[in-house]
């Protein structure tokens, strides 16, 4: 059975930092592209950012480059999203998501709230 199961979020004020955690199982970890995906109400959701399976090369949107880190562990299948100097825009639904390397096959997690308010 596949999961996703994201950990970490909750509320902060501007400038502060969380670090999301996605722990994944019931697939083969190293065959997939993890990324974080973001979702603020009333919004589409939108890639924050791409750790591929194979390399380091990440990717990020212009949004967060320089704030937001992602990595990941394929010796625990986690992937992590720290960020930095957080904005009330960051403020959304963060959502984990694991894409097949050879084709279209993909899965989400849940999604866990980030709050960045005074």
């Amino acid at each position: 059975q596949v999961q996703l199961v994201e950990f970490g979020g909750g509320s902060v004020q501007p400038g502060g930092s969380l670090r999301l955690s996605c722990a994944a199982s019931g697939f083969i970890f190293t065959h997939y592209a993890m990324s974080w995906y973001r979702q603020a109400p009333g919004k589409e959701r939108d890639l924050v950012a791409v750790a591929p399976s194979v390399g380091s090369r990440t990717n990020y949107s212009d949004s967060v480059k320089g704030r937001f880190t992602i990595s990941r562990d394929n010796a625990e299948n986690t992937v992590y999203l720290q960020m930095n100097d957080l904005k009330p825009e960051d403020t959304a639904v963060y959502y984990c998501h694991a894409q097949w390397n050879f084709g279209v096959l993909h899965f989400w997690g849940k999604g866990i709230l980030v709050t960045v308010s005074d």
